[in-house]
């Protein structure tokens, strides 16, 4: 007699699940979700990275607070000693307010000539479909290949014939040949983001182009102009060139002049330099917390046509 037998065959469990079902389940990752190894790293980068761009501004107010000309080649002595006699200093004895007045006048000046010109520069490229329009712009971007050592000559001759020289006019102007051109392209390329419609509806409106232009289509714009207007300032606050050889009395120097001399063949206060520095960036920062709010908008919005 036979017996016959009968076996049954399981399939064996996944090797990565819990027989037992005790193992709590992964929570799948959401899309757009990094890992946590991807999120130190990338904090860890940007620690880093705000170290590297703050280390500057720190060890620069450090050593404005060294009481000494020589105490940046001793920066470990300055801990012992901290003083603000350097920026008392700097505010009762240099003509740090006459710096601070002629350095508003002209970026300021350069601010409000720079950015209207710029703009409707580049609303009129943007808009109208004038013969050579196109040429212009490139011909904007051409000015800008020249070096500063190109120009210097010229435009003094220019200034000189106008009898500009020594004067914040002619510096602002100078500026303006410089910050327009960028500022016309900037502009032309947000100009390009807003809807032609909102001329056309201005005009059925009864607006001039003028009125359409002032009225409908610069409040669109102010990121836009909030990005011009930062950067005219900025390259009219912090030039040196072009403001030390056209300004030739020592009450219209501006900020980067000024600093100049403390500086000499035979001196270097170093401790006042670096406290009129720190002086020095207050009113820009005071101006880019001003403008902040638009400028990220500003610089990405004319990126594409939309």
């Amino acid at each position: 007699m036979s017996t016959t037998s009968t076996t049954t065959v399981t399939n064996p469990a996944p090797a990565d699940q819990d027989p037992a079902g005790t193992a709590p389940a992964r929570r799948p990752r959401r899309r757009g979700e990094n890992s946590l190894a991807t999120t130190l790293t990338s904090h860890g980068v940007l620690t880093v990275a705000s170290l590297i761009a703050l280390f500057p501004i720190v060890w620069l107010v450090y050593l404005s607070l060294g009481p000494d000309k020589d105490d940046y080649l001793h920066p470990e002595d300055i801990w012992g000693k901290m003083t603000l006699d350097n920026y008392a200093f700097v505010l009762q004895h240099t003509p740090f307010f006459d710096w601070l007045k002629s350095t508003l006048v002209v970026s300021l000046g350069t601010t409000v000539i720079g950015v209207m010109v710029a703009a409707t520069t580049g609303y009129a490229v943007s808009r109208m479909r004038f013969p050579g329009y196109r040429k212009f712009m490139w011909v904007l971007l051409v000015t800008q290949m020249f070096p500063v050592a190109v120009l210097m000559v010229p435009m003094y001759e220019i200034l000189g014939e106008l009898q500009l020289i020594d004067s914040y006019l002619g510096l602002v102007l100078v500026y303006c040949s410089t910050a327009v051109p960028y500022c016309a392209w900037l502009l032309k390329g947000y100009f390009d983001t807003i809807p032609f419609e909102i001329d056309e509806a201005g005009r059925v409106d009864g607006l001039s182009p003028f009125g359409t232009f002032f009225r409908l289509i610069l409040p669109l714009a102010k990121p836009g102009l909030a990005v011009a207007a930062f950067y005219s300032f900025i390259t009219a606050f912090g030039e040196v060139a072009f403001a030390s050889t056209f300004l030739l009395s020592d009450t219209k120097y501006t900020f980067a002049v000024g600093l100049q001399s403390f500086v000499s063949e035979h001196d270097a206060q170093r401790n006042l330099m670096a406290a009129t520095a720190v002086l020095v960036a207050i009113p820009v920062s005071a101006f880019f917390y001003l403008v902040q709010k638009n400028l990220v908008t500003g610089l990405t919005a004319g990126g594409t046509k939309g």
